[in-house]
């Protein structure tokens, strides 16, 4: 077989799964720009090897296989990638100006592309799950299992493979993929956070919660703006290990550390992980409002914010197809 010919095959039968690698990548990863690093190279060692593969699995499998060893040996040498939440205690000092741990490899948000692709599922239920398992609070709780445990939960519970169909890509016995499993889950359970349910991303209510916590940011209304989160709700702000509860600390804590005036803030709407997303800019001192940090939040269908995570690595804004500026973006709201 010429090698043209090996190219041409290789492409038409392995782009097609592309996307749902990279999902999988990011679950295992809980980073976006380590994802796709990680495809890349699933798809070199792939296209290196496919003249050999001889079929005895699907390329899908095939493909899994290769994706999850490359992942394996990622997480062996970067470990895993917490939230500010993860690593301690929440600070009850809002005013003290916060550090940055640039040497802790951070969770890291997705937008919703990463997540679609052809195999959608259409009934309601399925739909919440799938949903769920995009979700930043469930990425964060993954980092916390053994790389395999959490090899075996993701395809099992979010791809729903069948147990003997993981066994072949991990090349190990139906029953250890059971115990692996059993074990994935109770760890899951001790460590994932207890959450309220999510509002619809349809939700009218939601769309105006999320147009009134925009124009307060806008208008640097902090009164207004914490009566928009629930009694617990969480801040928190990788790099930064600090992190916040309660509505009266977040306030504390944006009127100390952000510092807005009236017309600093921009809120551009996106969505991340199947939330609701903004891309916030502050004007600089020429006058120009730049990237400044990147927000997911969590909603609840009660109509108050129960989470959010703020990402000030400024390179996500080129990953969600944010502008280099918010002019002429219109603020609607964000989901």
């Amino acid at each position: 077989m010429s090698n043209v010919t090996v190219d041409q095959d290789f492409q038409n039968e392995a782009d097609s799964y592309r996307r749902e690698l990279l999902a999988h990548c990011y679950r295992m990863l809980g980073s976006i720009h380590d994802a796709e690093d990680l495809v890349q190279e699933t798809y070199i060692r792939a296209w290196r090897s496919y003249e050999g593969f001889e079929g005895r699995s699907s390329l899908r499998t095939w493909l899994y296989r290769i994706a999850t060893n490359v992942c394996l040996t990622a997480i062996d040498q970067r470990g895993k990638r917490p939230m500010p939440s993860g690593l301690g205690a929440p600070s009850d000092e809002p005013e003290r100006p916060v550090v940055a741990l640039d040497d802790v490899p951070w969770l890291e948000p997705a937008p919703d592309s990463v997540f679609g692709g052809g195999s959608a599922p259409v009934d309601p239920a399925s739909i919440v799950t799938s949903r769920e398992s995009t979700r930043l609070a469930f990425i964060a709780a993954l980092q916390h299992l053994p790389p395999k445990q959490r090899v075996v939960l993701i395809l099992r519970d979010v791809l729903k493979w069948k147990a003997a169909e993981v066994a072949e890509l991990l090349e190990t016995s139906t029953p250890a993929i059971n115990s692996a499993l059993q074990r994935a889950r109770a760890q899951l359970e001790q460590v994932a956070p207890t959450e309220d349910k999510l509002a619809e991303p349809t939700d009218p209510e939601q769309r105006e919660l999320l147009e009134r916590y925009a124009v307060a940011f806008e208008k640097a209304d902090i009164e207004g703006l914490v009566k928009l989160f629930k009694e617990d709700a969480a801040w928190e702000m990788p790099p930064f290990p600090e992190w916040f509860i309660g509505p009266e600390a977040i306030g504390r804590l944006i009127k100390a550390q952000c510092k807005p005036g009236p017309g600093d803030i921009v809120m551009v709407p996106t969505s991340a992980n199947g939330q609701p997303a903004f891309g916030m800019y502050k004007r600089d001192e020429s006058g120009v409002h730049r990237p400044f940090q990147l927000q997911v939040l969590s909603v609840n269908p009660d109509g108050v914010i129960a989470h959010v995570g703020v990402f000030f690595d400024l390179s996500l804004f080129e990953t969600f197809g944010l502008p280099a500026t918010p002019e002429g973006v219109s603020a609607a709201p964000a989901g």
